[in-house]
């Protein structure tokens, strides 16, 4: 999909620099999904505490063989 973006070039030409990524397309896109992982991380990290497995780990290994 072809998208027109008013970015300042310094910006750009920052994260080239930083990344050694040869094009502006390669940077955008490992930008949205460094982003996307970032906020699924955090949203994972809201359970953190809250669900309860039950799991047996001996059980587990055991079935693994």
């Amino acid at each position: 999909m072809r998208t027109t973006l008013d970015i300042p070039e310094s910006l750009i030409n920052d994260g080239l620099k930083v990344t050694h990524m040869k094009t502006k397309t390669a940077l955008i896109k490992t930008a949205l999904k460094e982003l996307i992982r970032k906020h699924t991380i955090s949203e994972l990290k809201n359970y953190q505490g809250k669900v309860d497995l039950n799991i047996d780990l001996d059980q587990l290994r055991e079935r693994k063989q």
